[in-house]
This record gives structure tokens, sequence and C-alpha cells, in this order.
């Protein structure tokens, strides 16, 4: 099986080294813009050949997309629309974007649709890049299939196989419901570390200090701190809707923890927190 990864960085390319490592595909072609990636990713073995868009879709029996949510609906079109002008009626397209319903909107009407799977794999790093890959990154990990009735029955099984071969755990759920869900356990969690980055530097101007001081749960809040804001930025703005709910709601639990240390209220304070602690029966 031919595979081109569409987009080099974390996520793409820790997916080519996985599949590669468990036998899912014999040939990686890489497309990708920046060049310096383009080098990356040869140098690195993530791909075997890089090629421009159209040369690499052709020659492939799966596209993987994993570039930033707000250019992938129309890479998306642009990969279906070569398939149907070729008539490669067995390629398969999937996506690795962290929000859904905008993308499957794009391609919805897509005479060739069925060969796409929306797919959202919930795994990564703060880091980017082809050097950010690793072989292990979705092993033991949850991954979303949304609107999986519109796919076709072989690009569903072979996106799901693809996944499986690589440890990881699917569900499926609709588009919709998938970026409602996770503006609250993904996107405000990047959001709230964002913030608390920002409000230390702003406040804490002694760095010394603050490599000194902080510990393992000021470090651990504050890695997503560090994400690529060409990754994030989009994310934020084509889930924005949602983000605004969940975000709303945090903020009103952050006014009664506010409130309740103007009133030095330590029993409303515990109540809040074992009210908290509640998540430890899911997590």
């Amino acid at each position: 099986m031919t595979i081109t990864v569409v987009g080099i960085g974390l996520i793409g390319g820790s997916l080519a080294l996985s599949l590669r490592k468990n036998g899912f595909g014999t040939n990686f072609i890489g497309v990708d813009n920046d060049e310096i990636h383009r080098s990356d990713a040869m140098w690195l073995g993530l791909v075997d050949e890089v090629l421009p868009f159209e040369d690499a879709v052709c020659k492939s029996d799966m596209v993987i997309i994993s570039i930033p949510v707000n250019v992938i609906g129309k890479t998306l079109i642009q990969a279906l629309d070569i398939l149907d002008c070729h008539g490669n009626g067995k390629t398969v397209v999937v996506d690795m974007g962290s929000t859904k319903k905008g993308i499957c909107s794009e391609s919805e009407n897509h005479p060739r649709r069925s060969q796409y799977v929306a797919s959202h794999p919930i795994a990564g790093t703060e880091f980017s890049g082809p050097k950010a890959a690793v072989d292990n990154l979705f092993e033991g990990k949850k991954t979303i299939i949304c609107d999986r009735e519109r796919s076709s029955a072989y690009a569903l099984n072979t996106v799901c196989q693809m996944y499986q071969s690589i440890g990881m755990d699917i569900s499926y759920m609709s588009s919709d419901i998938h970026d409602r869900h996770i503006a609250f356990v993904s996107h405000i969690s990047h959001i709230s570390s964002f913030a608390l980055g920002t409000t230390v530097l702003n406040i804490e101007k002694d760095e010394k200090s603050i490599f000194t001081m902080a510990g393992s749960g000021f470090s651990s809040t504050v890695r997503l701190a560090k994400s690529s804001p060409e990754t994030w930025a989009p994310i934020f703005v084509q889930n924005a809707d949602s983000i605004l709910f969940a975000l709303n709601n945090y903020i009103r639990q952050l006014e009664k923890f506010k409130l309740s240390l103007e009133k030095r209220d330590s029993e409303e304070l515990k109540k809040l927190m074992k009210n908290a602690n509640e998540i430890k029966r899911i997590i």
C-alpha cells in the first residue's frame, strides 16, 4: 500500500513512523509546503519520497491529511477532485483534524465523499514539526471517527484497520457531537494553559524565580502553552461556538472560586473541590 501524508509534522510524521513500524503500508510519500519539513522528513526516514500534491495523490492508495484545520477542507476537496478526474475509486482519504463539523460540511456534496473518512486521533504533544515525530504516539490512545455512514464500507474498514494496527481504540459519533464534546475535554484545556502561561509571564518578571519555584503541578498545567499557535488558532476559530459555550461555563466556576476566596470561605472552597474530585470516577 502506498500512503501519502500531507503535512509531515508531529501527527503526520508520527503516524507514518507508527504505520511503517507496524507493517501497515509499504511506501510513504510526503507532501509539505515547508522545504525544511520536507528535508527533515526525508532525513529522519519518515517518508520514502516527497512529491507535489497532485502527483502524490495520484500514486496513493491512502491519503492522510494532517495540516491545520482551516485548510483541511480545501485540501480534502482538492484530493477528492483529483481522485474523480483520474477515476481512483479505491483510494481512501482520511483527515486528522481536531474539529470535524466544518470539514465534513465542506465535503458533504462531493461525488467522491464516500472515499473520505473523517477522523480525530486524540494524541499529541506540545511540540511540532517532523523532528517531534515519535513512533509510539498513538499506542493505547483513542481515535474518533465521525459521520461513518457517509463513508463507504471499504474506506471505513481501511481506516479502522490503519488505526487498529497502531494500537488505537476507535469510537464513533457525529461531527456535531464531536465538536461539542472536544471543546470541553481538549480545546478549553489549551485555552486555560495559554491563559495561565501568559498570566505568569506578565506578573512574574523574574524568570529565575519561576524556574526555581514551579513544581510539577504548574509544569503539567502550562505544558500545553508550548503548543503551536499556527495549529491551535485555527482550531479555536473553527470550533468557536462550542468553545465559547465551554469557556462561559468554565468562567462561572472560576468566579465561584474567586467569590469564596474573597469571603475567606473555607467550607465553600472545600465543597467546590469535592465536587471537582468526582472527576476521578471517570479519569
